[in-house]
């Protein structure tokens, strides 16, 4: 502490760092890290078979981006996602939608309901579907592990974040030429303009503008 012109000037300790004119790195748009923000449905494919061959847990985390990718789910989606919002029986998924977007039941297919059956077998008495070593639920942080460390396996040419597969899935749908309401039901958007942005990237769009 020093005295100049009747002001009191304190300095920082000696092992104190000086965070004056400190440069702060700042995250760079997504188009920087990669060139699109969904995968097809060939890549999500390709990251289910890789991370299945991964460590103890990889059925879990296969069924996982399976889920993901088929039912557009949030991480936090995921993560709290619980056996009694599946009905192995009827072939049916409850989704409850967070950020205020409209729950619905979905439809299981077979590798699904295949794979819910064997986690529920691996994971036995536990109320929430993916669960960790300490048999507590998947952190949000841990889902993004696995997802990246899935893309690294496949070999994707970019990173991969559990939020592409929600992406990829009206990226599907609407490739598909399902019903833009519809799929909006299905994502649980509610407003139609955040799901008019996978029809506006379908390819079938332009079809017949040359006919070679």
């Amino acid at each position: 502490m020093t005295l100049r012109n009747n002001v009191v000037l304190q300095f920082p300790k000696k092992d104190t760092p000086i965070t004056v004119n400190r440069k702060v790195p700042i995250r760079l748009a997504n188009a920087k890290y990669r060139s699109r923000e969904y995968l097809t449905e060939f890549e999500v494919n390709q990251l289910i078979g890789a991370i299945a061959k991964v460590g103890r847990h990889g059925h879990r985390d296969a069924t996982l981006i399976m889920l993901g990718y088929r039912h557009g789910l949030r991480v936090s989606e995921l993560v709290n996602l619980r056996w009694d919002q599946v009905d192995l029986r009827q072939g049916l998924i409850h989704i409850n939608r967070l950020k205020q977007g409209s729950p619905s039941v979905h439809p299981l297919r077979g590798p699904e309901l295949r794979a819910l059956r064997r986690l529920q077998r691996d994971y036995p008495l536990l109320p929430y579907v993916f669960i960790s070593e300490r048999k507590s639920p998947l952190t949000d942080d841990a889902v993004r592990k696995i997802i990246s460390r899935a893309g690294l396996e496949a070999g994707m040419p970019f990173t991969v974040h559990p939020h592409m597969l929600r992406h990829s899935c009206g990226y599907k749908l609407a490739q598909d030429g399902q019903d833009t309401r519809a799929i909006q039901h299905y994502l649980g958007h509610k407003n139609i303009q955040h799901t008019v942005r996978y029809t506006q990237l379908s390819p079938d769009r332009f079809k017949d503008f040359w006919k070679d």
